[in-house]
């Protein structure tokens, strides 16, 4: 069924996000006001005693749910299906919004004066509800007035405020119907993959498939369904050989942000299109967050979002530079001022300060538990984030607690398998473990999921040092060379360098390494390596170090 728009087309300045219930049927500002609130749709802002409650988007959209739908009992069912859009929501993510709702109008689930639950039902709003219009014009003609003033029909609900795609069915251009299923499959999984990146909306399958066979324009397709981004494609079949193309199109700019074609054997029919459906979402993730950033950096910087800092952060992040990861902290400081349980800013900035501990460029034992608490704060504010998993995992990995960290990078790639920065941290976490074989495995996959990952070099690094826990020496100097030759200044790539050189007896090469080690990492010493560097077993904890020795270091 197709979704119609209940308004006029998507305001160019959201940027992908989903319309918002502006206004009634009358085209007027709503404002629903109970006890001591305002929720004013139209500028999507809660105040509480005449002063502005900052609130998460998805906490914004289950309060006005519950107020709009105050006549009768709310399931767990309906919330699910209007406020996350029918994905899957854990029972501690629903009841932790539903507490968050309950704050931010000052009630408490002890009290339960607004919002009341029902056992075994669901929830009810209970508050007294005053509807009016956001201008003081008296009612037009027609109008229906209720004893607390004019009754406008309900606006359809928004989405999550996040950036939305729509994937479209890929087109059979091999003229035969009978292939119409592996066009189709590859468009379903797609949507299905693309639906694990929790930072993006992704429209349901049955409303992107209205269109399947017709020409429509892409600016319609996003009005009608509400979208900034627009995935499409097409399948040619031949004989044992299948070419699919795909790009992914920019509505609010007009542009194409990407497009691949993929040539493959159709030897297995199920694996070439699980193959395939893997590259295209892993190309696309990056394409989303930079076209993001694009956007973000043409905004006035102080009526940035806390999205458009998350964005702007990413962006400095992936630079790989302790300038830039400085600059990263400090705008996810200003996105977490503004919304301070902002689950994207809290996780993101977790992951800046273990990775800053990683580089050298921050004091372990100082900066992890900082990066501790905001982690377990962004898996508070969304257990199902796999980058809020992911980042818990790099702070129990530079806090020594291996068997934790771990499972959180497992939890993060159950979460979303595509996830290649949380498949090259695995990687690491496996290597410092002493499982280098599964590290190698690991970050393999990574390299294969994001081939052109700004994170590559690193991942060559985590893969050189996993070849030296195997005592391939050679193996991890020329991985150690590809991750320099990608990023001159990256600190690890020089560090297995100097002491694989040294182990493999390759004297002068190990004592030019170190003089290189020096430069990008004026601190590196016997003692910084033995207290910072988190190697599980004694054993090759001394073994790394035996290597620097024997290059010069003390």
């Amino acid at each position: 069924m197709l979704l119609r728009r209940s308004f006029s087309g998507p305001d160019p300045r959201s940027r992908g996000r989903q319309p918002r219930p502006a206004a009634d049927a009358l085209g007027l500002p709503m404002i629903l006001s109970f006890d001591e609130c305002e929720i004013d749709i139209e500028r999507r802002e809660l105040r509480r005693a005449g002063r502005q409650v900052h609130v998460e988007p998805q906490v914004f959209d289950l309060l006005v749910h519950l107020v709009q739908n105050r006549d009768r009992v709310v399931s767990k069912d309906d919330l699910i299906q209007s406020v996350w859009g029918g994905r899957i929501v854990s029972d501690s993510t629903l009841t932790s919004r539903i507490n968050a709702v309950r704050t931010a109008i000052g009630d408490s689930g002890e009290d339960q004066k607004l919002i009341r639950t029902i056992a075994r039902k669901g929830v009810r709003f209970v508050g007294t509800v005053r509807t009016q219009r956001g201008n003081t014009e008296p009612p037009l003609a027609g109008t229906v007035l209720s004893d607390e003033g004019p009754e406008p029909l309900r606006p359809a609900l928004s989405l999550p405020d996040r950036p939305a795609i729509a994937v479209l069915p890929f087109t059979n251009m091999s003229g035969d119907p009978e292939q119409e299923y592996f066009s189709d499959g590859i468009s379903e999984d797609i949507i299905t993959a693309l639906s694990k990146l929790r930072w993006f909306f992704v429209i349901a399958r049955n409303s992107s498939f209205v269109y399947k066979g017709k020409a429509v324009h892409m600016k319609q397709i996003a009005e009608e369904l509400g979208v900034g981004y627009v995935i499409e494609g097409s399948v040619r079949k031949g004989g044992d050989r299948v070419r699919i193309t795909v790009q992914l199109n920019d509505v609010a700019t007009g542009s194409h942000l990407w497009a691949e074609r993929y040539d493959r054997s159709l030897a297995d029919v199920f694996a070439v299109q699980d193959e395939i459906t893997e590259a295209i979402v892993a190309a696309i993730e990056p394409k989303l967050y930079a076209a993001e950033n694009f956007h973000a950096q043409r905004k006035p910087p102080d009526s940035m979002d806390a999205w458009d800092l998350v964005m702007r952060a990413l962006s400095h992040y992936w630079r790989v530079t302790r300038q830039d990861n400085v600059v990263a902290q400090a705008l996810l400081e200003k996105a977490i001022s503004i919304d301070p349980n902002y689950g994207q800013a809290l996780g993101l900035l977790a992951t800046c300060h273990a990775f800053s501990a990683h580089m050298g460029w921050a004091d372990r034992a100082a900066i992890m538990p900082v990066a501790e608490r905001a982690a377990l704060a962004a898996i508070r504010a969304d257990s199902e984030d796999p980058w809020a998993h992911n980042a818990l995992g790099s702070a129990y990995l530079f806090l020594r607690r291996f068997d934790d960290c771990l499972a959180e990078f497992e939890v993060a790639l159950r979460l979303n398998p595509n996830f290649s920065l949380a498949q090259g941290y695995y990687g690491l976490a496996l290597a410092y473990c002493g499982r280098w074989q599964e590290a190698v495995a690991a970050v393999q996959r990574a390299l294969r999921l994001s081939p052109r990952d700004p994170f590559s070099a690193i991942y060559c690094g985590i893969a050189a040092y996993s070849q030296f826990v195997g005592r391939n020496y050679e193996e991890a100097m020329r991985l150690a060379r590809e991750a320099i030759r990608q990023r001159a200044d990256f600190v690890g790539g020089h560090r297995v360098l100097t002491a694989a050189a040294a182990m493999a007896g390759y004297a002068d090469a190990a004592a030019a390494a170190l003089l290189e080690l020096r430069r990008v990492q004026p601190n590196i010493s016997l003692a910084w390596l033995a207290s910072q560097m988190p190697i599980r077993q004694d054993d090759e904890r001394e073994r790394y170090l035996e290597g620097f020795r024997r290059a010069g270091l003390e």
